[in-house]
């Protein structure tokens, strides 16, 4: 039977071949890993409007009368890199605010906010900033640090994890906040000694301080828009799943709008939050669900917060905050009903949850689910799944859950997850592998700006398991390590999948959409902890060439 279909594969691209197509663009002399199982490799790529007509090592019998000629020399070619989860405009402002991740000293981190609001004086909200606090032992920032640096600037800057964020008293004062001011259910707010907010936020809370930040306008907006997208395929980037941060409406009309004038830089799946299923269902009668450029559908929920600010939903304890298991930041009461009602609609449904409670609880919603609304094609996606129990692993591959995973994320919290787990619940982080071996479809993206966008980096984490702090230089829990080609097949074909543009975009062969990527250097031929100084070269979509590296 092998030889039947090795006989067949072999005609279809013979007679492709001999079909004297013409063709607008042939790549040649490259070193193109395909992800086609049939034809794994290659050396010459054509391709005729927005479609790929030839894969194979020849140019054939194609026309290249009226073709653009590209001698890639030897570079290698990979399928566009599709990003699974960002928040995408948010990146697009985070690109020209304050950049505090890299802050390793409280000193660092004052002067970084000092410098940045010397160099932008004004009364203008200061947002972004990403900052890490076990840079410098784990101490909370407090608003006193910075108050007398940053000048009239209310300032509201995040934690990298999104969950948990730090105002000065300028933003206190215009959220018109104290100490006894009421707390949203599944959020904190720090208090000092003297019953006063230090100005740190976790979750929920948040909403505390963002509901007095001014809406940024449509024009800031398409502006974020522009900064990102460029950002984004300068990094290998064709595709990009937007979980959303300013509500999701704005998010999608920036997007239609972009749309529309010809002007979006790549491919959007845009999400909306979970609680707004039934308005997206209703936009969905109305106006469909989009196309293979610009398209929704997909709603997006919460069970719990992060690790890194101890707001990621356990069974047992922290390590070192014995207080709390962390939040289930939404009622499991309605967020079990808003995922059956999304189902039912035929929307997808991913929603976050990082603690392995966090994990087995939206595991059994899902499960519910099935029974419930009846079996179809629906592609539920876990967000992160980042600590598991080996049974829910098996859930994911039983239950046909996406997990939706993000290796840079280990580079960070490898550096000190080991002061918050025991190593038993450690052990089933970011478990890559073992969700591979147990048959589970395995996405993976940035989370930015959580993480950076640069899909190479995340290649490097997946294949290496190298933390920030160079102390595990042969891999933190190195037996969850995967192959080039396994993480290369979780940034295209599955996430491709993930977002049901499977048989359109995710593998480099003839009918498929001209997505795909040129690399500086052979990712199979370099020493794997070098991957992420690799550079993109060309960036293509649509059959376009949006950027080539001069």
């Amino acid at each position: 039977m092998k030889y039947v279909k090795l006989f067949i594969a072999v005609a279809i691209l013979l007679i492709g071949c001999s079909q004297n197509e013409s063709a607008d663009k042939i790549y040649i002399n490259a070193k193109i890993w395909t992800g086609d199982t049939v034809n794994p490799s290659a050396t010459v790529l054509a391709i005729k409007d927005n479609k790929i007509i030839y894969v194979g090592n020849e140019v054939g019998n194609l026309d290249t009368s009226s073709a653009e000629i590209i001698d890639l020399k030897g570079k290698m070619m990979v399928p566009g890199f599709m990003d699974n989860h960002t928040h995408f405009l948010l990146g697009g402002y985070a690109l020209a605010s304050v950049q505090l991740k890299e802050a390793k000293t409280k000193q660092d981190f004052i002067n970084t906010i000092k410098a940045y609001c010397i160099a932008h004086p004004g009364d203008s909200w200061i947002q972004g900033g990403d900052w890490d606090h076990e840079n410098w032992g784990g101490e909370l920032p407090q608003k006193e640090w910075i108050d007398s640096v940053s000048g009239d600037h209310p300032l509201f800057v995040q934690r990298y994890d999104g969950h948990m964020a730090f105002a000065n008293s300028k933003a206190l004062s215009l959220a018109k906040i104290s100490g006894t001011s009421s707390v949203p259910s599944g959020g904190i707010m720090i208090i000092n000694k003297l019953g006063e907010p230090t100005g740190v936020f976790k979750d929920e809370a948040m909403l505390m301080i963002s509901k007095a930040i001014p809406e940024p306008t449509q024009d800031q907006l398409d502006e974020y828009l522009v900064r990102a997208g460029q950002y984004a395929i300068e990094h290998g980037v064709t595709k990009v799943n937007d979980m959303s941060i300013y509500g999701g409406w704005p998010e999608l009309q920036t997007y239609r709008k972009a749309y529309a004038a010809n002007k979006l830089p790549l491919r959007v799946y845009s999400f909306v939050p979970l609680t707004k299923w039934a308005s997206l269902d209703s936009f969905v009668k109305k106006n469909g669900k989009g196309d293979d450029m610009l398209h929704w559908g997909g709603v997006k929920g919460f069970v719990d917060g992060s690790l890194g600010s101890t707001t990621a939903w356990f069974y047992q304890p922290y390590l070192d905050d014995p207080h709390t298991s962390g939040l289930n930041i939404t009622d499991t009461v309605l967020l079990r009903k808003w995922v059956l009602g999304a189902d039912r609609a035929g929307l997808q449904v991913a929603v976050h949850a990082i603690g392995d409670r966090a994990n087995d609880f939206i595991l059994s919603v899902y499960d519910d689910a099935n029974k419930v609304n009846g079996s179809r094609d629906r592609r539920f996606r876990v967000e992160h799944a980042q600590h598991l129990t080996q049974d829910a692993i098996k859930r994911f591959h039983e239950l046909n859950v996406i997990a939706s995973m993000h290796p840079y994320h280990l580079v960070d919290d490898g550096n000190w997850a080991a002061k918050r787990l025991d190593s038993t619940r450690l052990r089933g982080t970011y478990a890559f592998k073992r969700m591979l071996d147990e048959g589970v479809t395995l996405t993976f993206g940035s989370d930015w700006t959580v993480a950076p966008i640069n899909p190479l980096y995340g290649i490097y984490a997946a294949v290496t398991r190298r933390t920030g702090n160079g102390l595990n230089p042969n891999g933190w829990f190195a037996d969850e390590k995967i192959s080039i080609e396994q993480a290369l097949r979780a940034y295209t074909m599955d996430n491709a999948y993930g977002s049901f543009l499977d048989n359109k975009l995710g593998v480099l062969k003839v009918g498929m959409y001209a997505d795909l990527v040129v690399l500086n250097d052979d990712l199979f031929s370099i020493k794997p902890e070098t991957i992420k100084d690799v550079k993109v070269l060309r960036t293509v979509i649509n059959g376009k060439e949006v950027f080539v590296s001069h």
